[in-house]
């Protein structure tokens, strides 16, 4: 992994404001209609998003003071906190994203330099530093404002951070018996990724086609493989 903080932080805060910039064009009626998530309306995602800061404030809390502070008192109280989110009025939502957004702004500028060398855990339970959570929130905000189907897409995301998130879902997805051997081939980035052992075929196009397929937000019906089949589907990200 090659991002720095610096990237990172600027990615975060460029995607907050990309994110809340499609949400102030959303009229009333749009919060309510369904989104690119399964079961979830635009609503959910946003209420989410807010939540997501939230998350965030608390690991970096932890951070800074030692003190663990899960981002989630549980994946159950997550859920019920987003699903209890998503049916209040549309103002409400939109005023608790824009909070919670500044909220985290000001926690992260609140970081003693030291602190960003912590040890937290990830919601998956894993240890990360500190340095992580600006990517995390980078990545939820780009990716979940093209899931709230409203005219974003991947392609909006700067390459070099196209290119860090597909290496990020390739070091996971990859890591699973059941993920079909690949190279992925950026056609506009210079960048190449191999999927399993590498003994598969090539799959080649631009980033951001290569991001959304292998975040399972298209089936990457404008790709073909060097064997001329469309791309298979694979396991789950996250």
């Amino acid at each position: 992994m090659t991002r720095s903080l610096d990237e990172t932080l600027a990615w975060a805060g460029d995607g907050a404001a990309h994110l809340r910039g499609l949400m102030a064009r959303m009229g009333d009626d749009a919060f309510a209609a369904p989104s690119g998530l399964p079961g979830w309306s635009r609503a959910h995602v946003l209420s989410h998003v807010a939540r997501n800061a939230d998350a965030m404030i608390n690991l970096l809390r932890w951070a800074r003071t030692g003190e663990p502070t899960p981002a989630y008192a549980s994946v159950e109280a997550r859920d019920a906190d987003i699903e209890a989110g998503a049916t209040r009025p549309p103002a409400a939502i939109r005023d608790d994203v824009v909070d919670s957004s500044d909220r985290l702004a000001v926690a992260v500028r609140e970081m003693p330099e030291k602190a960003w060398s912590a040890q937290v855990r990830n919601v998956q339970g894993t240890a990360i530093p500190a340095t992580d959570i600006p990517w995390i929130r980078a990545r939820e905000m780009w990716i979940h404002a093209v899931d709230l189907d409203v005219g974003a897409s991947l392609a909006d995301l700067p390459v070099p951070m196209l290119v860090e998130l597909i290496g990020d879902v390739v070091r996971v997805v990859g890591a699973h018996p059941d993920c079909p051997p690949l190279r992925l081939v950026a056609s506009d980035a210079e960048h190449s990724w191999v999927l399993g052992d590498g003994s598969g075929p090539e799959l080649r196009g631009p980033a951001a086609s290569l991001a959304a397929w292998a975040l399972g937000r298209s089936r990457g019906k404008d790709m073909r493989t060097s064997e001329g089949h469309r791309p298979p589907v694979l396991p789950r990200w996250l």
